[in-house]
């Protein structure tokens, strides 16, 4: 498998941990239209700290896959779950651009197969380099939160809902040899 190496720019700012410490995967789909865009994203910066959100692993259609944070630094990507977890965005449209919109909560957008193929391979080259790796999740199952949709504040959406219903967890799951968790089964 080849990994392009395409830190950051404050990737070095991150936080700085023992990879021996990881034990998650969290599976996020970047809800943009494309790899360039979600580059975009990850490059902002606006903590008081000089980083951003962002996965470590970036996952294009095609399977081509970048590293944009070392897996040795805590990267911004699932709230109150980073410091033990791996997040590896694959570039998928899920609500986009309509994230919060009430009538836009499909996802529709199929993962290629190629996608999915560097997923795995991705996961077990992970396996390999951090010891205590046992369970993969996708970001809904970790972020619960609810917010007021963006076009009726009396209507509730969820804040994140990826991968989405297209995610094929099933052939992820039989494949990687991870156990799938939920928030309420976690440390």
């Amino acid at each position: 498998m080849h990994i392009s190496i395409t830190h950051l720019p404050y990737a070095s700012k991150l936080e700085m941990r023992d990879i021996g410490a990881i034990q998650l995967i969290v599976v996020h789909c970047t809800e943009l239209p494309s790899l360039q865009i979600a580059r975009q994203f990850g490059e902002q910066a606006p903590y008081p700290s000089g980083t951003g959100n962002s996965g470590h692993y970036y996952i294009d259609r095609d399977g081509s896959t970048q590293e944009y944070v070392p897996i040795d630094r805590i990267a911004h990507h699932t709230r109150g779950w980073n410091p033990k977890s791996i997040g590896i965005e694959l570039i998928n449209l899920g609500r986009y651009p309509n994230w919060l919109d009430s009538r836009s909560q499909q996802m529709t957008e199929p993962y290629p197969p190629a996608q999915i193929e560097a997923l795995v391979e991705l996961i077990a080259d992970l396996r390999r380099r951090c010891a205590a790796l046992t369970d993969i999740a996708g970001h809904e199952d970790l972020d619960l939160t609810e917010v007021p949709a963006s076009d009726d504040a009396n209507l509730v959406v969820r804040r994140k809902r990826d991968p989405g219903p297209m995610f094929p967890w099933a052939e992820v799951i039989a494949r990687c040899g991870l156990r799938r968790r939920m928030a309420a089964q976690l440390p």
